[in-house]
């Protein structure tokens, strides 16, 4: 998350991030939501396509305070896109994976540039001054930290997050729609996590975790 990269950091620095970040931001999450869409599409849900939200234009998932979170805490929302169940063969496999996508559009992601920071460091770095080269790193470094951020955190099992989505799948309908009801007091004790550190500890560790086997991976590649 954004205070994890910038701890430590000089005002200039920080300054530099947040720009940044900015457009880390509305590529993690549009490509987050236009998953969502576009899989549900695939398995028969026109809902998305119908409402124009199977794109990438981040205007037609932007949300103003989850962006705001997301630029804050490394943790945000976008609109999210609406998914009915109901054009699915089998609806519990079709939310699960309509779900999944998201998460893993935004691990896709965090590997792609990992591999961009990779090829650019390996065949352009000598072409660069250091203020060029550090504002690449610093984009890099931001962009695969907080889609991997996004998609670990996104797969809490409990809603509304997408993890829940995909615990659908194999919770019997009674248990899953008895814990649905706490929904909104579960998103505060979750947001009351995220301020106060709580939660980000641990997502922080998995999220260095998947970071470090995905560089170890473009390691042996390039």
């Amino acid at each position: 998350m954004l205070r994890h990269i910038i701890g430590g950091s000089d005002p200039q620095e920080i300054i530099l991030i947040l720009l940044l970040t900015i457009p880390t931001v509305l590529i993690a999450l549009s490509f987050h939501e236009f998953a969502h869409g576009y899989v549900a599409y695939k398995l028969g849900d026109p809902t998305a396509k119908n409402l124009g939200r199977l794109t990438l234009n981040p205007i037609k998932h932007f949300h103003p305070i989850g962006m705001l979170s997301m630029l804050l805490l490394g943790i945000g929302w976008a609109n999210p896109v609406p998914i009915n169940t109901r054009y699915f063969k089998n609806p519990k496999k079709g939310m699960a994976l309509s779900a999944a996508a998201g998460p893993i559009a935004n691990l896709l992601l965090a590997f792609i540039g990992l591999i961009l920071y990779g090829v650019i460091v390996k065949f352009f770095s000598g072409f660069m001054s250091y203020e060029v080269f550090w504002a690449i790193y610093l984009f890099f470094s931001n962009f695969c930290y907080m889609n991997i951020y996004l998609a670990v955190f996104n797969m809490l099992p409990v809603p509304p997050f997408d993890g829940s989505r995909v615990l659908f799948a194999f919770l019997p309908d009674k248990y899953y729609f008895s814990i649905m009801k706490y929904e909104n007091i579960i998103m505060m004790v979750v947001l009351i996590g995220l301020v106060t550190g709580v939660i980000t500890l641990p997502f922080g560790f998995i999220a260095d975790k998947i970071l470090s086997g995905m560089d170890w991976i473009v390691g042996l590649i390039l």
